[in-house]
């Protein structure tokens, strides 16, 4: 996507223009509508942003502090619209529908990547039919045990699961959940099989891993946070490739199990067609906003690692997502619904 600024002619060249009589006049039509985006302020009204999570929640939560200096930033005010459902699909499909104009924007996660492969069709085409704006920030899932397990390492629990294949239970939340899947890739690459049980929320996932019915939970560090602070859990690892600024003292699971990666990401996108000056506007702010001390410190205490992109990065994370999770989801051998 070309992402430089649309703007009209420089004040001199109207000021010879001027001076031309007939030339300007013949002129004015096309000045005006090659600068009208450059000379019309937008922001003009407040932008909404459409969340495919409910109130609360940490991505919920994410776009509320990035989006409040975001406005101050550009000189607008968002109004957040939480339509959790259908896994994603009801907050896409009402940007899909609005007006391509940047006042309706969709927060797209890697969940909507793993939609792709979850699904035999969508009700909306996230690669064309939305534009890239930029990434408001990446996190990693926390892989914990409990204290009864006696796992210090993930190399403990893997060696454990090698010695007695199947005997070892993950819990990880919603079936075809990021969470999930990162289950499904790590009995993959790590090479064990474990049993890995699905629950319908996180607190049912975290009590299953507290009395040893599981003896691994895959989620969020928000999630999973409390009970790691007080010692119930013993984190042995995150899911990114990288150290995590987020428990600086826990290795990646690729420093175990070489190659393995499932970092997550949470990114705002707008309806295909929308002007490239507004693309322009909001992700300038968001590589303004997401660099101050005050946001990454909020969003770290969130587990979330702020972090900007360009579109172009933003749209090639999104196409290498969709690949990489359908691979997971078929190698698995998961029935697309």
């Amino acid at each position: 996507m070309n992402n430089d600024k649309i703007g009209g002619p420089s004040r001199r060249t109207l000021l010879h223009v001027a001076a031309g009589g007939l030339v300007a006049s013949v002129a004015a039509p096309f000045v005006v509508s090659s600068a009208a985006w450059a000379q019309a302020k937008y922001p003009a009204r407040p932008i909404k942003v459409v969340v495919p999570f409910g109130a609360g929640g940490v991505a919920d939560i994410t776009v509320r502090i990035v989006t409040e200096r975001l406005g101050e930033k550009i000189g607008g005010r968002f109004v957040i619209e939480n339509a959790p459902g259908a896994g994603g699909s009801l907050a896409a499909t009402r940007v899909a529908s609005s007006a391509a104009d940047g006042y309706t924007l969709a927060l797209f996660s890697n969940g909507t990547a793993v939609s792709v492969g979850l699904f035999k069709q969508l009700p909306f085409d996230p690669v064309n039919g939305f534009v890239p704006i930029s990434t408001l920030g990446l996190f990693d899932f926390v892989l914990a045990t409990n204290k009864q397990t006696g796992y210090t390492t993930l190399a403990d629990l893997i060696a454990d699961a090698k010695k007695r294949p199947g005997a070892l239970n993950i819990a990880t939340v919603i079936a075809g959940s990021t969470q999930n899947l990162s289950g499904v890739l790590f009995n993959t690459e790590a090479d064990i099989k474990t049993e890995i049980v699905v629950y319908r929320t996180t607190p049912d996932a975290l009590v299953s891993v507290l009395r040893n019915d599981a003896q691994l939970v895959i989620d969020s560090y928000a999630s999973l946070k409390g009970s790691i602070e007080d010692g119930n859990l013993v984190a042995l690892a995150t899911s990114g490739a990288k150290q995590s600024p987020v428990l600086p003292k826990v290795p990646p699971v690729a420093a175990t199990v070489p190659g393995f990666d499932a970092t997550s990401w949470n990114a705002l996108f707008a309806k295909s067609g929308t002007p490239e000056e507004v693309v322009r506007i909001l992700n300038a702010g968001l590589q303004e906003v997401l660099v101050e001390d005050e946001v990454k410190k909020k969003l770290l205490e969130l587990g979330i690692v702020a972090s900007a992109s360009t579109p172009a990065d933003l749209s090639a994370r999104l196409t290498s997502d969709i690949k990489r999770w359908s691979a997971v989801i078929d190698k698995a051998g998961i029935q697309k619904q």
